[in-house]
């Protein structure tokens, strides 16, 4: 599942793509037919992510004071995919990996783009199973298996974002309602990490990473934790979270661990600390890196430097 980096990058993408375009919405598939309807002809005024949830804003080409939002998650399975004319400049797909003989729409270097009498592109045909596809001036982006993808009121989307932790990402997110919520769970911190309604786009190689960072054993319950303790994973999530976006890549590693390797370059081989390095030395101490389930999912971490 993308963690919070990737949808804070996709709404990026988004916005720099779509924004102050009239576009053209459809749902190819059929699942988001109503929600289509609604969003059909409308502008995107702002895109913008909250932990692993996209917000897209559509107002009314005549009224900007009328908005609806489409709220989507990824989930497991959910991706974007991006093509159009060479104006259009989408980095990558963004999201789960394509299943195998799924080919991604084309770009500009693979087919003749063509347009219609208002000069915008004509987009492919799609291809798979497209639950939603946004149509703009000079490409198109097509959303495929999303485990949430809905039209709402702002203040419905308000009310859903409102049971969402704190987002790392956010510059503006204060950190408190965390704190509060991990110091009087008696459940393990590991777990809290990933609790969307206690801190929001912390993913499995974040909370591995951010623990094995701060030397914190992720069996520790959140009330066992100092308030320094606890602000101190914040923080940390924050900044690696932030390279995150800027790489395009979770890379945790510190670059006097990876010599003359810079962070654009790491990954994979140079990218993390504990996460996937199971049966392995820890890269700090030598001592085998363990794996375990933990509350569904698989927990990776040091016994020796987080004890």
């Amino acid at each position: 599942m993308p963690e919070g980096h990737s949808i804070h990058r996709l709404g990026r993408q988004l916005g720099d793509l779509f924004v102050g375009q009239r576009l053209r919405v459809t749902s190819p598939q059929g699942r988001f037919a109503a929600g289509a309807a609604v969003l059909d002809g409308r502008v995107l005024t702002c895109a913008r992510a909250h932990g692993k949830h996209l917000y897209l804003d559509f107002a009314a080409p005549c009224d900007p004071d009328d908005v609806v939002v489409m709220r989507s998650h990824l989930g497991i399975y959910g991706a974007w995919s991006f093509a159009g004319d060479e104006q259009f400049v989408a980095a990558s797909s963004i999201g789960a990996p394509r299943r195998v003989g799924e080919r991604e729409s084309g770009s500009a270097e693979e087919s003749a783009v063509a347009y219609d009498d208002a000069g915008r592109v004509v987009p492919e045909p799609p291809v798979g199973a497209v639950r939603a596809r946004l149509a703009g001036e000079h490409g198109w982006a097509d959303l495929r298996g999303p485990a949430l993808c809905t039209v709402e009121t702002p203040e419905e989307a308000r009310a859903a974002e409102a049971k969402l932790g704190p987002d790392p990402l956010d510059p503006q997110a204060d950190p408190e309602p965390f704190l509060r919520a991990a110091a009087k769970s008696k459940r393990a911190i590991g777990v809290l990490l990933m609790e969307q309604n206690v801190v929001s786009g912390i993913g499995n190689i974040f909370r591995a990473e951010s623990l094995f960072r701060r030397g914190v054993n992720p069996m520790t319950p959140g009330a066992s934790l100092t308030r320094e303790d606890l602000l101190g994973l914040w923080e940390e999530n924050v900044t690696l979270m932030a390279v995150g976006v800027r790489v395009g890549r979770i890379i945790t590693t510190d670059p006097a661990d990876r010599p003359d390797i810079p962070d654009t370059e790491a990954w994979p081989e140079h990218a993390n600390y504990v996460y996937h390095r199971h049966g392995q030395p820890c890269l700090r101490c030598g001592t085998t890196v363990l794996k375990r389930d933990l509350n569904g999912r698989g927990l990776y971490w040091c016994p020796s430097c987080q004890a």
